[in-house]
């Protein structure tokens, strides 16, 4: 994933150069098509950028990272229903409720930094959303490491929240770190 972002980032800077300084390279449509074409998951990257027709058009990389970070909110808000039902479950043994508890705890801290990431982002704090990023995935893999398995449905939303925020955190890894303090 970061060879491939890597090479993106080469790409738009490729994009930028050859049409002018003043230019930004691609936006909107032509944007997301570009970094979907590198994203190893391209149809999921498709669908959630395109999902937000009012950031669409003129959407530069930040807009873009604004919707990824807010579909992987989303996906943790939805998560965190999830495992609020399955700790109210009164067949589950308390040892699994208090692992539900746990990461239930978890997830809520994931959907707090991911919001925090979007503030960030929107302050111009590149810098910070990438931390927020780093907490937010300690929280999803804290919230694994209190569940047992890997095949039973949280698991696999959990994968799924950490696929949305692979995305989030690749499109951030293309800002140019613009932040108050280093």
């Amino acid at each position: 994933m970061a060879i491939c972002v890597m090479m993106v980032a080469q790409q738009v800077a490729a994009v930028e150069e050859a049409a002018g300084a003043p230019s930004h390279g691609p936006q909107g449509p032509e944007l997301i098509k570009f970094l979907c074409s590198m994203s190893p998951k391209k149809d999921l990257c498709l669908k959630v950028l395109f999902s937000d027709p009012s950031e669409l058009a003129g959407a530069g990389l930040t807009d873009l990272a604004v919707v990824a970070l807010r579909a992987a909110s989303l996906d943790a808000s939805s998560m965190l229903d999830d495992v609020t039902r399955f700790i109210d479950d009164p067949d589950m043994s308390p040892a699994i409720q208090q692992g539900l508890s746990d990461c239930k705890e978890n997830v809520l801290d994931a959907g707090m930094q991911l919001d925090d990431a979007v503030a960030s982002l929107l302050q111009g704090a590149d810098r910070d959303a990438h931390t927020w990023l780093r907490a937010a995935y300690a929280a999803i893999d804290t919230c694994d490491a209190s569940i047992p398995g890997d095949d039973d449905i949280l698991s696999v939303k959990s994968r799924q929240l950490r696929t949305l925020v692979d995305l989030a955190t690749a499109i951030t890894n293309f800002l140019p770190n613009k932040n108050l303090q280093s």
